[in-house]
């Protein structure tokens, strides 16, 4: 029903910047809040940061000042832009989507595939 479709992972030394994207698509009616979580091997999925329809903007401390989430609502896409990079924001990033879809009433949340982050020291 819905698709979630990131782009813009890579390798990249430290300090550097990345920009990853996510459209999302399908049978869509409206989307609440949109975000980004990653995750690193043998760790949990955690929050990055998250925008809502109305533009309000939540970030985990540890990428406070470095990152910018931002979304175009006319085209149903999140983007993360990450500068000052570090090698512990090395993981594998999911675009998620709070989003109703034709026929229903409630948001559901939705996932991207995940797109690899590396940053090397």
């Amino acid at each position: 029903q819905v698709q979630l479709v990131e782009s813009g992972g890579g390798l990249v030394q430290a300090g550097g910047s990345l920009r990853l994207s996510c459209a999302a698509s399908g049978s869509i009616v409206s989307i609440n809040a949109m975000g980004w979580y990653r995750q690193a091997p043998g760790k949990q999925r955690e929050l990055v940061a998250a925008i809502t329809s109305g533009g309000s903007t939540n970030y985990a401390d540890s990428v406070k000042g470095r990152f910018t989430i931002s979304r175009d609502n006319a085209k149903n896409t999140v983007y993360l832009q990450m500068n000052s990079l570090k090698p512990e924001d090395t993981a594998v990033y999911y675009c998620n989507a709070e989003v109703v879809v034709v026929g229903s009433y409630y948001f559901k949340d939705y996932w991207g595939q995940g797109t690899q982050v590396t940053v090397s020291s």
